[in-house]
């Protein structure tokens, strides 16, 4: 999923005020699997979070506490953070004689100097960039001046508590994901670093109105702000990071589902959302799925 970034210094408040009149025990989404054999347990994640968000249903405590295997996009581990920081160097940089800013429209090279100068980046930095480096980079630093960060992230959460028994597991490297991004067509990446910087200009509460959307499994509202755009803004890159991935992670879970065991799956929630989810695939392979239905 292209996840929104924060949008706001006051992003992270917001989400927790904004969750406090809402019902009096929050469900992320979540749905289960089952197959003769085994049972599988889905969960959407938001990959950087407000500290001190009380997020973990009770049923997903549950299931976690009996897992045999537990399923990340990508192994969450100090390596795989090196392994990322690597790639990024090599892919992130552009040749010596282009310049971020001459790839942009006039009205991006002004939001961008402007989400440089409001995040503390530096814009020489910036301009020597891929365009996905550049988002990516100007996404995290808004997540951080909000006070969100990785480690208050569901897959951070989950890898810490999860019991030391559990099998971890993961669909894709740190490489790979690197890959998706470094490899999409330019004219793609800069369209989704043009969303993002008028995210940044326009829309300082998009953050918050996704973890709410999360926080009470409201589908529509994720698939309208947090999924829809990147399918509108470049079909291509949506099916590059959401379509085609999900088909290859549904392929894998389908055969897994076929031996036994309690399984746990933990990826961005805009992987299971919509008619090319996780939940609806494996449902259309015959699989019993239960959780919260699309509207």
């Amino acid at each position: 999923m292209k996840r929104p970034g924060l949008r706001a210094a006051l992003g992270a408040l917001a989400a927790v005020l904004a969750l406090g009149g809402g019902p009096a025990r929050a469900q992320p989404p979540m749905w289960i699997v089952r197959s003769p054999q085994a049972t599988l347990v889905l969960f959407g994640s938001v990959h950087l979070l407000p500290p001190g968000l009380d997020w973990r249903p009770p049923a997903f405590n549950d299931a976690l506490a009996k897992a045999d295997e537990l399923w990340f996009e990508l192994p969450i581990d100090s390596e795989s953070g090196n392994q990322a920081a690597a790639a990024a160097m090599t892919r992130g940089v552009l040749p010596k004689d282009r310049r971020l800013t001459a790839l942009l429209s006039a009205a991006d090279v002004a939001r961008l100097n402007a989400a440089a100068a409001e995040l503390n980046c530096a814009p020489a930095a910036l301009d020597r960039m891929q365009p996905w480096m550049a988002d990516l980079t100007l996404s995290v630093a808004d997540d951080a001046k909000a006070g969100a960060n990785a480690t208050d992230g569901v897959e951070n959460q989950v890898q810490a508590q999860a019991p030391a028994t559990v099998h971890r597991r993961a669909f894709e490297t740190a490489s790979e994901q690197i890959e998706f991004l470094a490899g999409t067509p330019l004219p793609d990446q800069i369209a989704s670093l043009g969303w993002t910087l008028r995210e940044i200009d326009e829309d300082p509460l998009s953050y918050p109105r996704v973890v709410r959307e999360w926080m009470t499994s409201d589908l529509a509202g994720l698939e309208r702000d947090a999924v829809d755009p990147l399918s509108q803004i470049s079909p291509r890159l949506y099916e590059r990071l959401i379509g085609q991935r999900n088909r290859k992670w549904a392929a894998t879970l389908g055969k897994r589902l076929k031996a036994p065991g309690s399984i746990v799956v933990v990826v961005g929630v805009g992987h299971l959302i919509g008619p090319k989810g996780l939940p609806a695939l494996l449902r259309a392979e015959g699989f019993q799925v239960e959780g919260p239905s699309e509207k």
